[in-house]
């Protein structure tokens, strides 16, 4: 599938009416049809020759489809071991009938080439009709584009393989022959280059090919029975899988939109997975192509697909062990995202070019030196670390480029395992390690089965620290090419014991795929489980049991078994009792402290308050509570519905929330609420986009009153100010209200003051009721929050509590935690109530981070209620 689109059309031949495609449109454009020659008609007998591509003189004859063998040489058997004269071919061929043409036809005055003749000698395809005979007429591109590919395809592929391979090219190029990319180059160039990337990964050929003709159902009159006829059920079920990926469903609810839709895709991507690993490969490969051919995008268009891919094809390359797409997706999404930084960097590495090569190469003659005075037989390089890397570790240590030394690493490759720790001794001996740096993934393999001893040491004259892998050349390949190294030079196609073991995390990430009905839910949940750093604790009897970073105590319960994650009550850890939202730590030794019986607590499915990390645990808990009566459920949704509206100032009737969630009866949304489907995360969302969508609206209509086309165009002005962008007005004043302190994620309005620009104020804010009471409400005009992490905003919260020590000193601690500056604070208690009332002023980067500090203030002893703070 390709990225590169601008309004599909289905190929339409001369030769067919074939139906409209049913896949989302992209960037195929029509061009003149060439004309096609000499289609056999039916009942005529059709003979074509084929010669071998290494010369073979044996020749193959095709007689109404039945193949003949033949040789030139009257001494040398033919492949069915019969001598045979030339005379034999005068003999078979039919004197009446006219031979059907080839299925290539050669341009005038082009030269011929071994692929053109190849090509000429195919057996002959039928059209997607049946009606006709497929021909094409391929460009110069496209030729050397397809030598490049045979080029790359493994050795031990026989000529049967490269004639499928053939094949497929034949039915891709003619599928596609009047379509053209963004950059106005054929399509037909892009699945080539698609199946080029699966052979550099050495892949096998039923991959390849499904590599040519992974968008041929998607956007031409070619079926999935057509390819399961002429290239068996092996491609079919690749090419067909690949397609689903692509065909999103429309969802029930039109107002999910765009974001829901990608989820949607994105989510039968990772199902996928199971049935055919394969076929999220053919998709990587496909994403690399794209992303190397982003730049006829707009540019709108290449930030969007740069960020889908840093977030979710890289991560999903890099789960999958396939290193060599993984980096260069990071760096190409890198490039697009944030084009000045890649600028710099890359010149930055260039001007020390030189010198780091010498420095490298000095240190790579000394360990081959070390190494073979230690009588260990070893390959060594060295190699610069991606850019993108290189970028991650200047924001992690906060350092300029010029400050980060080990912009190279060096490669050990061994023959035994035996060797690669007898090579970390020659290096350990001979170079100062650098504590904290060793990992043994031999010992501990990672789950997208990467094996290999990391160590950091400083080098003898400079001091200068480098990373050193050391590994076995199996354990290279497999860190190289992940999962599609099982593929690799296979000619059966069994998925064996062994490698059904290596991809086991993934069927066990799908166990509660079943129990996840909503797209974006799935999606979350796997890019946390598929996608984080990972922790590797051990059980009491020292089993290792693998979870994302962030993971709890109740993660690690429901990863061993539900019931001991549903009585989960604590846990120790090396002797220690730990809370529940205690994050475990590489290393650590687990035991669950359980109840007899019981169940979980809706608490921990609160996001803010932490308690668990894992998809696994989110899915188990809210089946234990779909169990529970559901009177109790509506009783505790109504309740936790009533505390989030009065935190957030959110001013809806129950019945318009549940309009907003597409529930019929509230009883049904606020057991959804009780159960956990509903949290408040999804709560504050859904009312801060139908306020944005209604603003939108009474804005937009209000413009178009006022000022038709100008109003329209002023409309679509932006400016950019201090964190937030103002549409309708440029180059304005902007402030935000001292009355209600808006922070992003606040659905905001502005105001247009008279000498002081415009003041940014919460749609719930006192004061802009009294603006509309005022009849000053064409003074209002819409504003959008900017994204600027960095930035913070004034909010104050109130919190009301039974007096007692220490109260003061626990609110502010837990505001330090989350790393929260605290503006001014101040107490009053009650002389009869004993009631006490803390206003605080915090710096907030968005209303999550403010629902998150509520919800923890909320929760200490004493505290009646937590809550903003609305003047």
């Amino acid at each position: 599938m390709d990225s590169q689109a601008n309004g599909t059309q289905p190929a339409r031949p001369t030769t067919e009416n074939a139906p409209a495609s049913s896949g989302e449109p992209d960037d195929r454009t029509e061009q003149p049809i060439r004309p096609e020659t000499g289609v056999a008609e039916e009942g005529q007998a059709e003979l074509t020759v084929d010669t071998e591509l290494r010369g073979d003189p044996s020749v193959q004859v095709y007689i109404n489809g039945a193949a003949q063998f033949v040789s030139f040489d009257e001494g040398r058997p033919g492949r069915d071991d019969a001598p045979q004269s030339t005379s034999a071919l005068e003999r078979a061929k039919p004197e009446p009938q006219p031979q059907a043409p080839p299925a290539v036809q050669q341009e005038a005055g082009r030269p011929a080439t071994p692929l053109l003749a190849a090509l000429q000698k195919l057996p002959p395809l039928p059209t997607a009709d049946r009606k006709g005979t497929i021909q094409i007429q391929p460009t110069p591109e496209e030729l050397q584009a397809m030598e490049n590919l045979l080029q790359r395809v493994p050795a031990s592929f026989t000529p049967a393989d490269r004639e499928l391979l053939l094949r497929a090219y034949l039915v891709a190029s003619y599928a596609h022959r009047e379509q053209r990319r963004h950059s106005g180059e054929p399509y037909v160039l892009h699945p080539i280059a698609v199946a080029t990337i699966l052979a550099e990964l050495r892949l096998d050929v039923d991959t390849l090919a499904a590599g040519l003709l992974h968008d041929v159902v998607e956007d031409t009159q070619f079926d999935l029975a057509y390819l399961r006829e002429y290239f068996g059920g092996d491609i079919a079920n690749l090419v067909d899988g690949v397609t689903k990926l692509k065909r999103i469903n429309e969802l029930s609810n039109a107002q999910q939109g765009i974001a829901d839709a990608k989820a949607e895709s994105l989510r039968k991507m990772f199902l996928a997975m199971v049935d055919d690993v394969r076929v999220v490969i053919i998709k990587l490969a496909d994403r690399l192509h794209n992303m190397r051919t982003l730049g006829s995008q707009k540019k709108h268009k290449q930030k969007r697909i740069a960020r889908e891919t840093l977030d979710i094809f890289a991560p999903l390359a890099n789960r999958l062990g396939i290193w060599q797409i993984k980096w260069e997706l990071e760096d190409l999404s890198f490039r697009y995202l944030e084009p000045n930084t890649y600028r710099e960097l890359a010149k930055a590495m260039q001007q020390k070019r030189e010198e780091r090569e010498k420095w490298v190469a000095r240190i790579k003659r000394e360990l081959e030196e070390l190494l073979a005075k230690a009588g260990i037989p070893a390959e060594v390089s060295g190699r610069p670390k991606h850019i993108y890397s290189i970028y991650r570790k200047m924001k992690r240590k906060d350092v300029d480029f010029d400050q980060i030394y080990d912009i190279h690493g060096f490669r050990i490759i061994v023959e035994t395992e035996a060797q690669c720790y007898a090579a970390l001794g020659v290096v350990h001996s001979n170079y100062r390690p650098i504590p904290g740096e060793f990992d043994d993934y031999i010992a501990n393999p990672k789950d997208n089965m990467y094996r290999s001893l990391h160590t950091a040491v400083l080098s003898k004259r400079s001091g200068k620290p480098m990373e050193i892998q050391i590994r076995t050349r199996e354990m290279h390949e497999i860190a190289e090419y992940g999962i599609a190294a099982h593929w690799q030079y296979k000619e059966q196609k069994k998925h064996d014991a062994r490698f059904q073991e290596k991809i086991a995390w993934l069927r066990q990430l799908m166990e509660w795929r079943q129990e996840v009905t909503d797209a974006r839910e799935f999606v979350d949940g796997m890019k946390t489980d598929v996608f984080n750093d990972r922790v590797y604790v051990f059980t009491p009897q020292g089993d290792v049991i693998d979870l994302p970073a962030g993971s709890t105590p109740i993660d690690f319960a429901y990863a061993i078994h539900t019931e001991l994650g549903h009585r989960c009550r604590g846990a120790n850890i090396r002797g220690r009792l730990v809370p529940l939202d205690y994050k475990l730590q590489n290393g650590d030794q687990v035991t669950i402290i359980a109840a007899k019986r019981g169940g979980p607590s809706r608490d921990w499915l609160n996001p803010n308050l932490e308690y668990v990390a894992t998809q696994r645990a989110r899915s188990k808990i809210r089946a234990w509570l779909r169990k529970q009566g559901r009177e109790e459920n509506i009783q505790r949704g109504r309740q936790m519905l009533e505390k989030e509206m009065k935190r957030l100032a959110i001013n809806e009737s129950f019945e318009s929330m549940a309009k907003l969630f597409n529930y019929d009866k509230v009883d049904d949304f606020l057991a959804a609420i009780g159960y956990g489907d509903i949290n408040s995360q999804h709560l504050a969302q859904k009312v801060l986009e139908k306020e944005r969508r209604e603003r939108e609206r009474a804005r937009w209509e209000e413009l178009e009153r006022e000022g038709g086309e100008k109003g329209a165009e002023g409309r679509r002005r932006s400016s950019a100010t201090d964190g937030f962008r103002v549409q309708g007005v440029e180059g304005l004043l902007t402030h935000l209200g001292r009355c209600c302190n808006p922070v992003p994620g606040d659905a905001i309005v502005g105001y247009v003051t008279k000498g002081r620009g415009v003041t940014i104020h919460r749609t719930v804010c006192p004061n802009v009721a009294n603006i509309v009471r005022r009849g000053q409400e064409n003074r209002l005009i819409d504003v959008q929050w900017a994204a600027d992490p960095e930035a913070t905003f004034p909010v104050s919260i109130q919190v009301s509590a039974y007096d007692r020590s220490g109260l003061m000193r626990d609110v502010a601690a837990l505001v330090a935690d989350e790393h929260i500056n605290m503006i001014s604070v101040e107490a009053v208690t009650g002389q009869k109530d004993n009631l006490a009332v803390i206003n605080a002023t915090l710096e907030i980067r968005d209303a999550a981070q403010l629902t998150r500090i509520l919800t923890k203030i909320d929760r200490l002893p004493n505290v009646v209620e937590a809550r903003r703070k609305v003047s």
